[in-house]
């Protein structure tokens, strides 16, 4: 697996994953302030149709490059 990187790197349209490994979605929206390195969460987008859903940050266990993955 890759190396982890900071919150800050994320991008709209990296993958997401549960905790079992499966894909849920792409990320839409990154919440925080980068100016206090403060990382609120993820608005997650699960299809073209879909309402995004929002995942606090501390659900998420590990960020790759390009990959977010969840403890859910």
């Amino acid at each position: 697996m890759p190396d982890p990187v900071a919150w800050t790197m994320i991008e709209s349209g990296w993958k997401v994953f549960d905790a079992e490994g499966e894909e849920i979605g792409t990320v839409d929206e990154v919440t925080g302030d980068e100016n206090v390195d403060i990382f609120d969460g993820l608005a997650i987008k699960q299809g073209i149709l879909s309402k995004d859903h929002y995942v606090p940050s501390e659900n998420v266990a590990q960020i790759v490059e390009g990959e977010v993955h969840l403890s859910l």
